[in-house]
C-alpha cells in the first residue's frame, strides 16, 4: 500500500529524539510523500530544512491561527520569499481557532485573509485550519474566493452540508486520525460520502494519533490505520483507496509523477 501523509509537523520538538528512524518507519509502511506543514514563521523555516533533508518530504509556509496575534508586522513578505523555494508545495497552515482562542479574533482574521491574498496572487494551494470556527471560516471564503489553486480543509471536523460546499469551491476534505475514533460518527459519515477524487488523509503528527495507537505520538507510518478506516466506510479495498489519495495529494500539490504508481 502507498501512501501519502499530506499534513504532518515533524520539525516539531516531538521527533528530535528518533526523526531519522520516523522517517524510516514511514518509509517501511509505504508513505511516499509528506507535506510538513508550517505553524509559523520559524517552522516554515524548518519546514523547508526538512524538505531538503528528506527526499519524501515537502513543505507547506504558513502562520497558524494560534500565531496570528504574535506574528511579524512583514510576515506575508516573509512567507512569499520561503514560498519561492522548490519544495514549498502551499501556503498554510491558516485559518480560525476559536476553541483555543490562542489569537484575538480580528487578528485571526486578517492574518488568514492575508494569506488566502498571497495564496491567490502566487498562485498556491492552501491548508485551512478550522476547528469551531465553521461560520467565519465558510464566510472568508465565500467572501474572498476563488482560489484556483484550490487548497484543503485539514483535519475536517465540519458537517456534510459544510463539506459539500467546500468542494464546490475546489477545495479537497482531509480526513485525520479521529476518524478511527468509536464515537466519531459524523466524521465517520463524512468520510463514507467524500467523492473519492476530493479525498485526502493525513496525521497532524505528533496529534491526533489513530486507533490503535491512540494515547501515543502520532507519526506518518500511523496515516495507513485512517486510511484503513476510510476504505471500510466506503467498503473498498484498502490498496485501491490509497492509490487515488496518493494521485489526490500529488495532483493538488502539483508534484512530479510518482514512479511507484
Amino acid at each position: 500500500m502507498i501512501l501519502f501523509d499530506t499534513h504532518a509537523h515533524i520539525d516539531f520538538e516531538d521527533f528530535d529524539a528518533d526523526r531519522d528512524e520516523m522517517i524510516g518507519r514511514a518509509r517501511a509502511a509505504g508513505v511516499v510523500n509528506i507535506v510538513n506543514v508550517g505553524f509559523e514563521l520559524d517552522s516554515s523555516r524548518r519546514a523547508l530544512r526538512m524538505s531538503e533533508k528528506y527526499d519524501l518530504v515537502y513543505a507547506a509556509v504558513g502562520v497558524h491561527p494560534h500565531a496570528a496575534g504574535e506574528t511579524a508586522a512583514d510576515y506575508l513578505e516573509q512567507l512569499e520569499k520561503l514560498a519561492a523555494h522548490p519544495k514549498v508545495v502551499a501556503l498554510g497552515e491558516m485559518g480560525l481557532d476559536y476553541f483555543r482562542n490562542l489569537s484575538p479574533v480580528p487578528e485571526q482574521k486578517k492574518v488568514f485573509r492575508g494569506q488566502l491574498a498571497l495564496a491567490r496572487r502566487l498562485d498556491l494551494p492552501v491548508v485551512i485550519h478550522d476547528r469551531e470556527a465553521h461560520g467565519d471560516m465558510m464566510d472568508i471564503l465565500r467572501n474572498d474566493g476563488p482560489f484556483p489553486a484550490g487548497g484543503v480543509i485539514h483535519c475536517y471536523s465540519g458537517s456534510w452540508e459544510m463539506a459539500r460546499e467546500c468542494m464546490a469551491m475546489g477545495f479537497y476534505i482531509s480526513i485525520a486520525g479521529p476518524v478511527t475514533f468509536p464515537k466519531s460518527a459524523r466524521l465517520k459519515d463524512v468520510a463514507a460520502r467524500v467523492p473519492l477524487d476530493r479525498l485526502l488523509v493525513e496525521t497532524d503528527a505528533p496529534y491526533l494519533t489513530p486507533v490503535p495507537h491512540r494515547g501515543k505520538r502520532n507519526e506518518p507510518a500511523y496515516v495507513g490505520f485512517t486510511l484503513t478506516e476510510i476504505a471500510a466506510l466506503k467498503k473498498m479495498e484498502a490498496d485501491e483507496l490509497a492509490k487515488i489519495c496518493v494521485e489526490n495529494g500529488r495532483r493538488l500539490f502539483r508534484l512530479e509523477e510518482c514512479p511507484h504508481l
